[in-house]
């Protein structure tokens, strides 16, 4: 076994480990807020805290590991999410709502940090591999989907009678077992910043077509999905489904999400990742006109399974376009201004969202999409439209 087979199994096992933390959260960030929260209405402000660490750790993170290296800034990364599972376990003994808040900014820190092992997995194989090891990565997040909930359920009891401590105190274990496999990476990182790098130089890198054309597919994808996936269970709800069908819907959207990464990269290899990507942005298009087209549990189970699959194939596929486009020397920059680009525009489509169904309906957010589909879609194909309307 080679050491780059060695470190991809490495980071692919912290991976799946450490991302585990992510469902885990999701179930407990609105769960012990109310708890704590001085008023109902702050109950989900621990994870909208949570989301905003999130947006303004990404960029540094990434600096931190074109300094050190990948392994150092996952090491710091994990060791952040463990010492927020123990700020999370002691709030939850003291009653404690603005330590509840400091726990959960830890965490999403964290989080933003290992969003950065699809990269770390492309800098551990051949070039001509990258697109199957970043898709490769992300089936760790399948895992994760069923792991993280079943964990909670298991260890949310063990401090009783304080709910969901136990469930904090997993969170901090995990983290820390999950920085052992990385003892068995070896990666140069990210690449070191040019030493004299000034704003200018830093705009010019994101100026290069191929480059904010990549940053754009991927915020696209992953601000469609979220438009659409976050207000999910309110608008079933609201028209009368229950949260137990609601809960079952978004379980198989995010299988959707995962589960094609098994074969993305592969299709990449084959096809490029234009296409790919492509064909992502037209099965979100398909997936919001199914929303928008009815009511039913067939319309919504429909419209978020394709949903999560167009994801995977415009995500990874941008991921992909970025890594090709960039220079080891670059990707510090480049790759924390994609993430801080992605995570606010997945942030503010998150609020929009649930604000557009409360006002306007589930149909008008649905078709919403359309217009930013069609401009994206337009963007990634205008050099082939130039090419053919140039020809003779």
């Amino acid at each position: 076994m080679t050491r780059d087979t060695i470190s991809y199994i490495g980071l692919l096992s912290a991976n799946t480990l450490l991302g585990a933390a992510m469902p885990m959260l999701i179930i407990l960030g609105g769960l012990a807020g109310l708890m704590l929260a001085p008023s109902p209405a702050l109950a989900t402000f621990p994870p909208s805290v949570q989301t905003l660490a999130g947006l303004v750790a990404a960029g540094p993170f990434s600096l931190l590991m074109g300094r050190f290296g990948r392994r150092f800034g996952f090491v710091v990364g994990g060791v952040l999410a463990s010492i927020g599972g123990i700020m999370g376990l002691v709030a939850l003994f003291q009653s404690s709502f603005v330590l509840l808040c400091a726990a959960h900014m830890a965490l999403g820190a964290a989080l933003a940090c290992f969003n950065y092992f699809r990269f770390a997995a492309a800098e551990v194989v051949p070039e001509r591999w990258q697109p199957v090891a970043i898709s490769l990565m992300l089936t760790s997040g399948l895992i994760a989907a069923f792991v993280g909930p079943q964990l909670f359920i298991v260890a949310k009891d063990l401090f009783a009678p304080v709910p969901l401590a136990g469930a904090y105190a997993a969170i901090s274990v995990l983290c820390l077992v999950g920085l052992l496999p990385l003892l068995a990476v070896r990666i140069n990182g990210a690449g070191p910043a040019p030493a004299k790098l000034n704003l200018r130089a830093s705009a010019a890198m994101m100026a290069r077509r191929e480059v904010w054309i990549a940053v754009l597919m991927a915020a696209t994808s992953t601000g469609v999905m979220v438009l659409l996936m976050a207000p999910t269970p309110l608008a079933m709800v609201s028209c009368g489904l229950s949260e137990t069908l609601a809960g079952d819907v978004i379980r198989w959207h995010v299988v959707a999400m995962f589960a094609p990464s098994f074969f993305t990269g592969f299709a990449i290899k084959r096809f490029g990742a234009r296409v790919i990507v492509g064909l992502g942005l037209a099965l979100l298009g398909l997936s919001a006109l199914w929303a928008a087209s009815g009511l039913t549990p067939t319309h919504f189970y429909g419209a978020l399974i394709v949903l999560g699959l167009g994801w995977n194939f415009g995500f990874i596929g941008a991921t992909t376009m970025l890594t090709a486009a960039t220079a080891p020397e670059e990707r510090a920059v480049v790759q924390g201004a994609n993430d801080t680009v992605v995570a606010l525009v997945a942030t503010l489509c998150a609020f929009g969202g649930g604000a557009i169904v409360a006002g306007f309906g589930w149909a008008v957010l649905a078709l919403a999409a359309l217009p930013i589909l069609g401009a994206s879609l337009a963007a990634l194909l205008w050099p082939q439209l130039r090419v053919t309307e140039t020809s003779p």
